[in-house]
């Protein structure tokens, strides 16, 4: 419904501004203080688990949850997903241990799936595409906003108080989102026959277990090359496979391939899955690298992320008013130079280098990821019909959420299996949660200076492998990039 008499477009939009935000700012607030709860609640081995257990729920519903409000509308899902949101918020509060944290966080990610998704879909269908690309910079600065806040809010409640509140404060802001929707939305009647892909929905949820599984506990649960890695890989393999055959006969598929064989779509979601990997690269290991190599506290280290969220909203608006004129293909490859030159700048950083050159390197990532994401949400949206783009959007959003997801059991990996074979080249006695005592500043400062020096360098290492991964992503970005077609985007507005 684009300009319904009863909808309040202005105060639906600060409604679903609101509820992004509550998304956004989880990211730069939990990333910012996952420092101190791993030293308190213990479990370094387990800390991408923390990222990961979130990041599987939310990949794997967000797909479910763009079919039910194509289905049954956008209101009704989007409560039912923010109040699962909320709910698990208030439990990753309560926990007492890293296993009980991880256990909330899948909980939370179950109701996240729904809260991006359906904000930026009713954004869709209350707009039209040239009004969708101005917009954006709107949607975006929340991104801004949460990275300036998110940080700050992180890092006192960090220092001043308790790293429970960083999951309470959702909850005031979850409440006051689902009232201004309830209250100034209204969308028209939907009446369409349900079907529900639960084989679908299995399938991926069991594939997706299985090979996170492999690649965050491989060669420190089990060896990597092992019977029980192979058992886990083949199997998740081969019921990603089952999948995707049954997505391709079921009735009313999650992930309508269909869709896909528009090049630019295509293409869309292959970078928003590559962006999506260096996106949890950049946000999960930067505040450790600052923390405990660069020796600097949770407030600076939440500030070199800041800088990446102000990025982000300041492309999205130019790139906003780019799109109509030039299409998507020159926006988004400008976006994947970004990434490059942020990548790059990871790679060469060091101990010595300063939090500033973390805080430019974040930044050239935002801009990166304003640029892609802006031409691709618009772009997407305005090819498909109101009818369709609840599923087209989870779609693009699924891929993200998917390289989230991939990228950060592979960086899990990349880092814990780095530490484990340095302290075994340099025969030093360390087990991967010793890393936890260079993450505040009391515990650094009990350290025998010769342990404190063998743990920041290993720490150091691990995480240039991380970035040099981080680099290759960005590089297979912009190849991807360069296969969208030229021209302006395709326009369709029939809401």
């Amino acid at each position: 419904m684009t300009k319904g008499i009863t909808t309040k477009r202005p105060l639906v939009l600060v409604s679903v501004m609101l509820a992004m935000f509550v998304g956004a700012v989880e990211a730069t607030i939990v990333s910012t203080a996952m420092p101190a709860i791993a030293a308190e609640l213990g479990g370094f081995s387990r800390y991408s688990w923390i990222f990961s257990s979130y990041l599987l729920m939310s990949t794997v519903t967000v797909l479910v949850y763009g079919k039910l409000a194509d289905l049954f509308g956008r209101k009704p899902i989007f409560f039912l997903g923010l109040s699962i949101f909320l709910i698990g918020s208030i439990l990753c509060g309560l926990a007492t241990s890293m296993e009980m944290l991880i256990v909330f966080r899948f909980i939370q990610g179950l109701g996240a799936g729904a809260v991006m998704p359906i904000a930026t879909t009713i954004v869709g269908d209350i707009y039209t595409t040239e009004e969708r690309a101005k917009i954006q910079g709107y949607l975006s600065s929340v991104w801004g906003i949460s990275a300036v806040s998110g940080p700050v809010i992180g890092g006192l409640i960090v220092q001043y108080v308790d790293w429970k509140y960083i999951f309470w404060v959702n909850v005031p802001l979850g409440l006051l989102a689902m009232a201004g929707v309830y209250l100034f939305l209204h969308e028209p009647a939907v009446e369409r026959k349900v079907a529900i892909d639960k084989k679908g929905a299995l399938l991926l949820t069991l594939s997706l277990s299985f090979l996170l599984f492999w690649l965050v506990e491989g060669g420190q649960g089990f060896p990597r090359l092992s019977a029980i890695s192979f058992v886990l890989l083949v199997l998740g393999l081969a019921l990603f496979t089952l999948f995707i055959f049954v997505e391709r006969v079921a009735e009313d598929p999650m992930m309508p391939f269909s869709i896909w064989k528009n090049p630019v779509i295509l293409y869309a979601n292959l970078v928003s899955l590559t962006t999506g990997v260096i996106l949890i690269g950049v946000s999960t290991y930067l505040p450790t690298f600052v923390t405990g190599v660069m020796e600097q506290p949770a407030i600076i280290a939440g500030f070199t992320l800041t800088t990446m969220s102000i990025g982000w909203p300041i492309a999205s608006s130019v790139a906003g008013h780019l799109l109509v004129r030039f299409g998507p293909f020159p926006v988004s490859f400008v976006g994947g130079l970004s990434l490059i030159v942020g990548a790059v700048l990871f790679v060469f950083m060091s101990s010595e280098s300063g939090p500033v050159w973390a805080a430019v390197a974040s930044f050239f990532i935002g801009v990166g990821m304003g640029l892609t994401s802006t031409s691709f949400t618009v772009t997407i949206q305005g090819s498909v019909g109101r009818e369709k783009r609840g599923t087209a959007t989870a779609a693009n959003m699924f891929m993200r959420n998917f390289g989230n997801t991939i990228g950060a059991a592979i960086f899990g990996a990349v880092l814990n299996g780095s530490l484990l074979s340095i302290f075994k080249r340099e025969h030093l006695f360390y087990e991967v949660n010793d890393i936890n005592a260079l993450l505040t500043l009391d515990e650094r400062l009990l350290l025998p200076t010769l342990k404190l020096q063998s743990l920041q360098e290993a720490l150091d290492s691990s995480l240039q492998w991380v970035y040099i991964v981080v680099l290759l992503f960005a590089v297979i970005s912009v190849l991807l990039i360069l296969r969208i077609p030229r021209g302006r985007m395709n326009e369709r507005d029939d809401n």
